[in-house]
C-alpha cells in the first residue's frame, strides 16, 4: 500500500490570513503584544501548545490561556463570511489523480481533529483521506508519531510513504519517521530552510508533485 500524507495549512489550503487575525486577537485578549506576521507564520504546523511556547517562553503561564483564547477566536472567524480557508491552486487534481492511482491518501497536521474535518468538507474532499492524524491524537511535529499512527492505520511501511509538507517541522518528522519527503515552496517556510532540513525533492507547484513522487517510487 502506497501512502500520501499531506500536512493541511500552507500546504492543502492557504490559511494564513485567518491564523494571523486568531493569533493577534488570541494576544489581545490577554493584554499582550502580539508576535509578528512572520513569527506567527513561523510556527504554522505545531500544535497550539507547542506554538504559543515558541512565541513566549516555555513555561510561560498565560500559555493554557492563550490557546483558549486562539480556539475561540478561530471559531468565530471561521464562522464569517468570507473567512473560508482556499485550497492552493492545484491541490484537488492532485489529491483526486492520487486517489484514482490507488494511493491511501493522509493528513498530518497542527489543526484539531474538528478544525480539518470542517475545512476537507467544505472543499468536498474529507471523504479521500483514509487516515486524518491531529493534534488532538499525537504529540506535535517533529515527533513521527503522526506519520507512524497513519502507516499503521492503513498498513503501509516506510519505504511506501510519503509526507508532503511546506514546513521543516513536515520534513523532520519525517525524517524521524524513515520515510520520504517532498517540500512546497509555496507554503510558510522559506525554501532555503526547506532545504536544510533535506527533503528529498522540493516543488514549486502541485503540478510537480507526480512527478516528484513517481522519481521516489520508481513508477
Amino acid at each position: 500500500m502506497k501512502l500520501v500524507i499531506f500536512d493541511c495549512d500552507g500546504t492543502l489550503v492557504d490559511s494564513q490570513h485567518l491564523i494571523v487575525a486568531c493569533m493577534d486577537e488570541a494576544f489581545a485578549t490577554l493584554g499582550r503584544p502580539a508576535p509578528s506576521r512572520e513569527a506567527t507564520l513561523s510556527i504554522v504546523g505545531l500544535s497550539l501548545a507547542e506554538a504559543f511556547a515558541t512565541l513566549t517562553r516555555d513555561g510561560d503561564p498565560d500559555i493554557p490561556a492563550l490557546v483558549d483564547a486562539y480556539k475561540g477566536a478561530f471559531h468565530a472567524q471561521r464562522l464569517k463570511p468570507g473567512n473560508a480557508e482556499p485550497l492552493y491552486e492545484g491541490a484537488r487534481e492532485v489529491v483526486e489523480w492520487l486517489a484514482g492511482q490507488e494511493v491511501a491518501l493522509g493528513i498530518a497536521t497542527g489543526k484539531s481533529q474538528r478544525g480539518v474535518r470542517i475545512v476537507m468538507t467544505h472543499h468536498g474532499l474529507l471523504e479521500r483521506f483514509a487516515t486524518i492524524q491531529t493534534a488532538d491524537d499525537a504529540p506535535s511535529k517533529p515527533h513521527p508519531a503522526m506519520i507512524e499512527q497513519a502507516m499503521a492505520e492503513v498498513g503501509a511501511i516506510p519505504e511506501d510513504t510519503v509526507m508532503i509538507g511546506d514546513t521543516t517541522y513536515d520534513i523532520d518528522m519525517a525524517h524521524a519517521a524513515g520515510v520520504a519527503s517532498i517540500a512546497v515552496a509555496w507554503g510558510y517556510h522559506a525554501p532555503q530552510a526547506l532545504l536544510r532540513s533535506r527533503p528529498h525533492a522540493l516543488v514549486g507547484a502541485y503540478a510537480e508533485v507526480p512527478l516528484a513522487l513517481k522519481g521516489l517510487w520508481g513508477a
